[in-house]
This record gives C-alpha cells, sequence and structure tokens, in this order.
C-alpha cells in the first residue's frame, strides 16, 4: 500500500509539471503571436508554439490519467470503492536515510518472519533427533516402597506396635535388536535436521541478498536526485535565458522550445527519482521485515 501511496503522489507531481510547461508553453504561444502582429516574427513561430501547446494539453490529458489510474489502484490497497476521491498527502520530499549499514543483516535475520520460521523448524528438527538418540541408551525404571507391618499387641502401652518397611528396585530394559527400525529413524531424523539447517543457510542467504539489494536501491535513487536537482537548476536557468533572448528578438522560437522542454523533462526526472528513492525506502523497510 505504500508503494501505491508514493505512485498516487507521483502522478500527482507529474501534473503540476505538465500543467507548468502548459503555461509556459501558452506564454510563448501569446508572445509569438505578438511579435507576428507587428511583423517582427514570421508565422512558423507561431505554428511551433501552436505544436508545442497541443503536445503540453496531450501530455496534460496523459498526467491526469495516470493520477486516476494511481487512485484506484490505492483505494484497492486499502480496501475501498475504487471510484472513492481519495486525497494523499505529498510525500516526494528529500529525506537523507539514517542507516546503520552494520546491523542491518542482523536486523533482518532477527524480524523476517520466514527466517523465524526456519530456526524454529531447525529447533523442532534438532529435538525429534535427540528424542531418536535415547532410543539406543535402556530405560531404566525405578520404583520405592515405603511401609509398615503390625507386630505384636503392646498390653503394657494398650497399643499395637508397627515395623517399618522399606523397599527400593531399579530395573532396566534394552531392545538389543529390532530389524534396524533406531538406526533408520536415527537417519531419518538427522536427515530432517540438515535438511532444515539447509533451508534456514538459504533463508540467511535470501534475506541477506534483499537487504543488500533494497540498500543498492536506496542509493541510486539517492545519487539520481542530487543529479536531478542540478539539471532542473540548470534547466530553468537555460530557460530562463531563452525566453529572455526571443523576447529581446535575439532568440529563435526553437531555442525557446528546446529549452521549455529541457525543463520539463528536467521536472520529470526530479520527480521519478524522488518516487523512487520513497519506494526503495519502503522495499528497505520490507526487506529488513519491518511493516
Amino acid at each position: 500500500m505504500k508503494e501505491a501511496f508514493t505512485n498516487m503522489n507521483f502522478a500527482r507531481r507529474l501534473i503540476r509539471v505538465q500543467e507548468q510547461a502548459l503555461d509556459r508553453a501558452q506564454l510563448n504561444l501569446r508572445s509569438s503571436q505578438g511579435f507576428f502582429e507587428v511583423g517582427t516574427r514570421p508565422k512558423s513561430d507561431v505554428v511551433r508554439s501552436e505544436v508545442d501547446v497541443a503536445n503540453a494539453r496531450v501530455a496534460l490529458i496523459q498526467a491526469r490519467n495516470a493520477e486516476r489510474l494511481a487512485r484506484v489502484a490505492l483505494n484497492t490497497a486499502m480496501g475501498i470503492p475504487a471510484d472513492t476521491p481519495t486525497e494523499v498527502q505529498d510525500n516526494l520530499v528529500y529525506q537523507p536515510l539514517t542507516i546503520d549499514r552494520t546491523q542491518l543483516i542482523a536486523k533482518a535475520l532477527a524480524q523476517r518472519p520466514e527466517q523465524r520460521q526456519a530456526n524454529l523448524v531447525v529447533s523442532q528438527a534438532d529435538a525429534q533427533a535427540r528424542r531418536t538418540v535415547r532410543d539406543f541408551f535402556p530405560d531404566i525404571v525405578g520404583t520405592g516402597f515405603i511401609g509398615a507391618n503390625r507386630a505384636d499387641f503392646n498390653t503394657a502401652h494398650g497399643r499395637a506396635d508397627f515395623n517399618q518397611i522399606w523397599e527400593a528396585a531399579l530395573q532396566l530394559s534394552w531392545t538389543l535388536f529390532d530389524g534396524g527400525n533406531r538406526i533408520a529413524r536415527f537417519r531419518e531424523a538427522k536427515a530432517n535436521v540438515d535438511g532444515a539447517v539447509a533451508r534456514m543457510k538459504a533463508s540467511e542467504l535470501n534475506i541477506s541478498r534483499d537487504v543488500e539489494q533494497a540498500l543498492m536501491n536506496v542509493d541510486e535513487a539517492d545519487q539520481r536526485i542530487q543529479a536531478a536537482q542540478v539539471a532542473v537548476a540548470s534547466a530553468q536557468e537555460n530557460f530562463r535565458l531563452a525566453q529572455g533572448r526571443f523576447d529581446a528578438g535575439v532568440g529563435t522560437i526553437l531555442e525557446l522550445t528546446d529549452a521549455q522542454l529541457a525543463l520539463t523533462q528536467a521536472l520529470n526526472t526530479e520527480a521519478q527519482a524522488l518516487s523512487d528513492y520513497r519506494i526503495a525506502v519502503v522495499r528497505l523497510e520490507r526487506a529488513l521485515g519491518q511493516r
């Protein structure tokens, strides 16, 4: 559900990016039309600007549809009607993750339910193997008795005297031959232990792999965020300069629309990196056994 929540935020972020792109395209169109009307720009600038506006509208329609699909997925994950007008709080912000890498694997092994189950199976198999080992030793049964029997009647004291009786016995029984059943049970129990241990070790390797992969995905998304933010700042400055040159009559419409497209792509890349980072963090928590 956390991933669906993040996907919903990502879709909403892309809507804002495309709305801004449409606003810029419409501004460029108005500028081109004004320059054309006063005879300082050719008709081709107006046509190119109209194409950019149309493309921006198509991209916005696609972004809004993606947001509706993301809402359906989120509602389904939450178990509510798909058409519920769910609103979410934007969480696409960069928050550096503090991780004690030396303790990650141990933490995951302690918290993952499949590893706890594997450890329990090993314990049970080991206990069963120990019981089969006891079959090779004799059964010892000890009994004891304490009592008394009546002696002669003591006429002087007017009572009967009793003699105490103590008895103890120890019985050993040992099956010397049972057709190999004990050995077969022992070997079966030992095989069960070996199999359980092998599955436990395989589970440990899988968990270690999950944690390492999740951690690498977090690191990769973190680095992409840093690079994308630099790209956004550069694209914004490039667009500002291109628009200034166009308004001053020394820049071309092609230069301006290329700068606008580069800015939109940079903003999309930043939003994607932020979304991937949040999802990577969620998957790392899952790999650690956290819910």
